[in-house]
């Protein structure tokens, strides 16, 4: 018998499968397909202080072993969210939740990771820094020390929850910003979020999607994600959260080695919506075929 229940910020997890955010929605349509509560959690769509209507369209494009997508966190807002979308989904989802949140200005962060905070369904604020701040002539939040500290002390201030920070991979030095999120207080770091790139139609001869560039996920990015939770795990003490291009329960092993507490699958739900539940049903197997007993003793057993 295997045991593969780990925690993530004091929270205990059957298991450390996580739908990403953006993959999952609010979790009830895929819980038409099977009982999402196998899950370890999931993280549910990027909130947003004020409703998005995203990005214009074409706004999805395919590419070898992944797909590119320039969506622009469309989301009805975080009142919505708590009055309509929270109540759906906690008809069919009986655990905590993670709330992922994306914002504007440390002023938006602050708001409404304050108004998700106070949610009785949500376990953790996976907090996304890849986002412009309209303050600081459009640069995302994440791409430097200082601005990503900045965040993670402010959200930190207002409010009780977990807080972890999600990283963006188009940096220069990864490790050098988490770093800053944990001096600054942060409980977690999730990596890595979307590497930015772009498709040309040959026909039109014009970027494929209307943003010209969007975010690479899918197993394309699964080497760049291991090496870079490898390193953030080998330098920070706070649990790390490794996602980019997982499909299988042999990566979530690797990913683990790596130094990840817990992982999360994101453009594999949109290849098969079943994806996480058949990594869950494959894990004990594949743990046994490796030797593993139990999850925890491998975590950054690569390092």
């Amino acid at each position: 018998m295997v045991n593969t229940s780990v925690s993530l910020c004091g929270i205990a997890l059957d298991n450390p499968i996580i739908p990403a955010s953006g993959t999952f929605g609010y979790g009830y349509e895929f819980a038409e397909l099977y009982d999402i509560n196998i899950l370890g959690t999931f993280s549910f769509k990027g909130t947003t202080r004020e409703p998005r209507l995203g990005n214009p369209t074409p706004r999805i494009a395919e590419t070898a072993s992944g797909m590119l997508n320039a969506v622009g966190l469309q989301n009805p807002g975080v009142d919505k969210v708590i009055s309509e979308e929270l109540v759906k989904m906690k008809k069919v989802f009986h655990k905590k939740v993670m709330a992922n949140v994306s914002g504007f200005s440390l002023e938006d962060y602050v708001y409404t990771c304050k108004r998700l905070d106070a949610c009785g369904e949500v376990g953790w604020l996976e907090v996304n820094i890849s986002c412009p701040n309209v303050h600081g002539g459009g640069m995302s939040f994440g791409t430097s020390c200082e601005s990503a500290a900045k965040v993670t002390a402010a959200v930190k201030k207002a409010v009780k929850k977990p807080v972890i920070i999600k990283l963006s991979p188009n940096v220069t030095d990864i490790v050098s910003i988490a770093k800053a999120c944990e001096d600054a207080g942060a409980d977690g770091i999730s990596l890595i979020n979307t590497l930015l790139g772009m498709r040309i139609d040959l026909k039109s001869r014009r970027p494929l999607l209307k943003n010209t560039t969007g975010g690479l996920s899918g197993p394309a990015v699964f080497p760049v994600a291991l090496r870079m939770v490898y390193q953030v795990a080998g330098a920070v003490k706070i649990p790390v959260v490794g996602m980019g291009g997982i499909a299988t329960a042999e990566d979530v092993l690797e990913m683990m080695l790596a130094g990840a507490a817990a992982v999360e699958v994101g453009a594999q739900n949109l290849v098969d919506p079943m994806a996480c539940k058949k990594i869950i049903e494959d894990l004990p197997k594949v743990m046994e075929k490796y030797g593993i007993k139990n999850l925890n003793d491998i975590i950054g057993g690569a390092l």
